[in-house]
């Protein structure tokens, strides 16, 4: 067991601590914020599936984030209405079961992952950053005009969904349901990023023509994690409008986007749990400077500035003293 993956057992062993420490004070708040925490967490893999292992620096994924939100709150309120979401060509029924509404979740990001990568990886560098933004604000701005779910004023359902044999309305039962689905996104992570197809991704990342020259196509590689990458953060953004029983267009903004980019940057680009320790400081940084002054996000982004240039590994690099290898730092 090699160093890093020590610390990485051991960051998620404090998240889980954590969140029992604190229901165990009757502190339910606290528990809702590491929930928080371990919901931007699984957004941060996905994406740093995509960016740390595929070197696509996107800012599109508040779309698949947002998506993942909605689709959860369209088929909970139907749910509550008892109307149906679509009758034509066919008809669907609105659900209140997170295992029904999870992997609907996943299939509308994946399949708008297919779309905006499909599109966006015929360009590379600032112009492959910009297709993506340009996409994002495309499905932010048709949230905003579509009056049946709110528009702009967002979405309520009032009542969280869901789970077998569980009462999601528990703080500590709700942070378990998010914990697992971390911690099987973390494994799955590891998995990919170990198996042929991971080296084939990471030779990707590093030089494409050199990975055409022995007879791999990058673009397919590349769009693969894409999707992938997209339907766990679908994945988050359903938990997350659970959480808050509420879903609108800031979902989709490109203030998301970067949000969830800050947690991989924070954590460790290219770390297996740099979005883990990278989402709890940012949780825990908003929590502790919130009541200090409204301006605690410039103070985040002198902490982000110090990371970047002294230790581009982030906090896990820090840590273990590795760098992650100059193409990563440079894609």
């Amino acid at each position: 067991m090699t160093r890093e993956t020590i610390i990485n057992l051991a960051i998620f062993a404090a998240l889980i601590a954590f969140a029992i420490g604190a229901h165990l004070m009757g502190n339910g708040f606290a528990v809702t914020l590491a929930t928080k925490a371990a919901i931007f967490a699984l957004a941060g893999v996905g994406l740093n599936l995509a960016l740390g292992y595929g070197g696509l620096v996107s800012l599109g994924h508040a779309a698949f984030f947002g998506i993942g939100g909605y689709v959860t709150g369209i088929l909970a309120s139907h749910a509550m209405s008892g109307t149906p979401v679509l009758t034509f060509p066919f008809t669907l029924a609105g659900s209140n079961d997170m295992l029904g509404i999870w992997p609907m979740a996943m299939v509308a990001g994946g399949l708008l992952a297919l779309a905006i990568g499909a599109l966006s990886l015929r360009t590379t560098g600032v112009y492959f950053i910009m297709v993506t933004l340009a996409f994002a604000q495309m499905v932010y701005y048709f949230a905003v005009s579509w009056p049946r779910y709110g528009g702009e004023d967002g979405l309520s359902f009032y009542v969280r969904n869901n789970f077998p044999g569980m009462n999601t309305f528990d703080p500590i039962q709700y942070f378990a349901i998010c914990a697992a689905l971390l911690a099987i996104a973390l494994v799955f992570t590891a998995v990919v990023t170990q198996s042929r197809y991971g080296l084939a991704l990471q030779a990707a990342r590093q030089n494409r023509q050199r990975t055409m020259a022995v007879g791999i196509r990058p673009y397919g590689v590349l769009l693969v994690a894409f999707v992938l990458s997209g339907m766990i953060v679908a994945l988050a953004g359903s938990l997350y409008a659970d959480l808050n029983r509420f879903v609108s267009p800031a979902m989709l903004s490109w203030h998301m986007s970067g949000e969830i980019m800050v947690f991989v940057i924070l954590g460790g680009v290219g770390r297996l749990c740099g979005p883990v320790a990278g989402a709890a400081i940012y949780i825990l940084l908003e929590h502790l400077l919130g009541d200090v002054s409204e301006y605690w996000q410039a103070l985040l982004g002198l902490l982000l500035l110090v990371i970047v240039i002294y230790s581009p590994g982030g906090l896990i690099g820090l840590i273990t003293g590795r760098l992650p290898d100059r193409k990563l730092r440079n894609a």
